[in-house]
């Protein structure tokens, strides 16, 4: 039997220590960066910012060490039931590749059995897996989409992310209130029209 405890071992672990030698290395080109930005990387306010980037950063990016499809391993059951699965509103939290600036908002993700289920814990922890790495949105989807159609062999994936981009908001065309929204489909939801529209009534439905 699966308990919590185990997760370390398949794949999913929350970073609680860091590699000592990285954020040297990393906190080293941050007092340069600072230097370069015309600040002073001795004043008291600064003093241990960079050491503070390089742990956030390897926080941020904690995903290149975990294995999406060892969390799912770790707890799928075999179970005769094949209708839609939803778990909908999943925070996401990654770090846009071209800018390094975040960008943020909600996955929401389904499937349908086929012969397998899932702990419904382990869908966010594959979100999540994916997305502590330097991305872009469409391939977050993609990835996530991947990873759940080859573990589970479902009869079909659904995956909707919407997302607001800092890298448009504070930099570039400076629209705050532009939200991103990708989506990737297999099986059912890309070839029936009624499974997919079913799917895009329910995430869009507050139960309360």
């Amino acid at each position: 039997m699966h308990h919590d405890h185990d997760e370390e071992a398949v794949g999913y672990a929350k970073i609680d220590q860091y590699n000592v030698q990285r954020v040297a290395n990393i906190a080293d080109h941050y007092t340069d960066i600072l230097k370069q930005l015309g600040e002073n990387p001795h004043r008291e306010g600064l003093l241990k910012t960079p050491e503070r980037v390089a742990k956030a950063l390897q926080f941020l990016t904690h995903g290149y060490e975990l294995k999406p499809d060892e969390i799912l391993k770790s707890a799928m059951f075999k179970e005769n039931y094949s209708q839609m699965v939803i778990v909908k509103d999943i925070e996401v939290y990654s770090m846009c590749e071209h800018h390094m600036l975040p960008f943020f908002g909600k996955a929401h993700v389904a499937y349908i059995p086929n012969g397998y289920i899932v702990g419904l814990s382990k869908i966010p922890k594959v979100v999540d897996a994916f997305a502590r790495r330097l991305q872009v949105q469409e391939r977050l989807t993609d990835e996530i989409r991947d990873c759940l159609q080859d573990t589970l062999h479902a009869a079909g994936v659904a995956v909707v992310i919407e997302c607001k981009h800092m890298c448009m908001s504070m930099r570039g065309v400076q629209k705050q209130n532009s939200v991103t929204t990708t989506s990737a489909f297999t099986g059912e939801f890309l070839k029936n029209d009624i499974t997919r529209s079913e799917f895009l009534r329910l995430i869009a439905t507050q139960l309360h």
